[in-house]
Parts: structure tokens; sequence; C-alpha cells
């Protein structure tokens, strides 16, 4: 038989909205937010390695680094706190990596995340790029959310913890929601959050 012609490498996901989502060049038209909230509802934190019958997943966490921000950032308007919590948003396509991974994994990476990222803002009406005290107070909050989740779920002492991640402040640590839940209830509750916030950012 002839060999067959060789087709370019697929670049793209197809999702369960039936939306294509290109890596290479993703479009703001083929992101949803159902398709995220699904994602990330399933995408485990530090490698599903956590306390509990349930994976700490990334939609929980960026619920709970939303919850930080609001504590630490109180000045932060809907398009910022939105800002927050679509901060991981692009690991609904390619999962979470752990940070040493990927700084092995280098710059190719991260330009992939990038591009995710600012289709995803483009998308929901998200300043791009976000002014730096917007981009400097949500990567605060997501240090002190790593700090909590290490303490509480992953197995760190406080020590190596603070090593990693800093020394949290201004949180109230009893105010956050860190028993995992199921993938079901972390998607409907950051669909929940998500529509407030976008309902008042849009009003």
């Amino acid at each position: 038989m002839p060999d067959r012609p060789k087709a370019p490498p697929r670049a793209w996901q197809r999702m369960l909205s039936g939306r294509r989502l290109d890596l290479l060049d993703p479009s703001p038209l083929d992101v949803e937010i159902g398709d995220i909230a699904r994602g990330l509802a399933r995408v485990p934190r530090w490698n599903g390695q956590t306390e509990g019958v349930h994976a700490f997943s990334v939609a929980q966490h960026t619920l709970v680094v939303d919850a930080v921000a609001g504590m630490t950032a109180p000045w932060l308007d809907p398009s910022g706190r939105l800002a927050a919590m679509l901060h991981d948003a692009p690991e609904y396509v390619i999962g979470d990596l752990i940070s040493p991974f990927k700084m092995l994994l280098g710059g190719e990476y991260k330009a992939i995340e990038a591009r995710l990222l600012a289709a995803i803002h483009r998308r929901f009406g998200v300043p791009t790029p976000l002014a730096a005290r917007v981009t400097a107070a949500i990567k605060a909050a997501d240090r002190i959310a790593a700090f909590y989740e290490a303490t509480r779920l992953a197995g760190f002492n406080e020590t190596e913890a603070r090593r990693f991640f800093g020394s949290p402040k201004g949180v109230d640590p009893d105010r956050l929601d860190l028993k995992p839940w199921p993938a079901a209830l972390a998607e409907k509750r950051f669909l929940t959050r998500f529509r407030v916030l976008f309902a008042a950012g849009s009003a």
C-alpha cells in the first residue's frame, strides 16, 4: 500500500462543548466557561498528593485564591477578582504541573500558558495585560493559598512552606475552605462564583 501522507501534528483539543481549542493559536471564540469549570474541577493540585477522600482541585484552589484576594486586596474591582479566579484557567487544557517540573520544561511551556491565558482574558473582558498592581496582588494571594494548602493538605511543615511560599499575612485561615470537594461540587461552585463576578464586571 502507498504511504499515507503525513498529516500536520494535531495541536488542538476538542472540548465537551464541541469547541476545538488550538494550543498554538488559541482563539477567544473557542473558550467556554463550562469547559474551564469542568476541566479545572478534575485537575488535582499537588499532583494529587493531598489529604482527603477527594483530590484538591484547581477549581477549588482558584476559589481559595479569590477568597484570599478579598482579604488582602479589597481594592480589587470585579474585573480584578475575576482575573484572580482565572489565574490558573489555562490548566483546563494543559493540566497543573508542579513548579519544579515547569522549571525543567522552560520557556515554551510558559509561552503556551501565556497565550491561553490571554485568550481566556479576552473572552471574558479581563484587561490584557493586567495592571502591574493587579498582577502582584494575584500572585501574593496565590502564594498565601499555596502556603495553607501545603501545610494543611500536602504534608509540608510551616518552616518548609515559608521557604517556598513566604509568610502569609493578612489572612484568617479559618475562613478558607480547604477541605477537598467532590469534582461536581467544585465545578458548580466555580461556575456560581464566576457568574457573580462576570455579571458585576459587566454591569
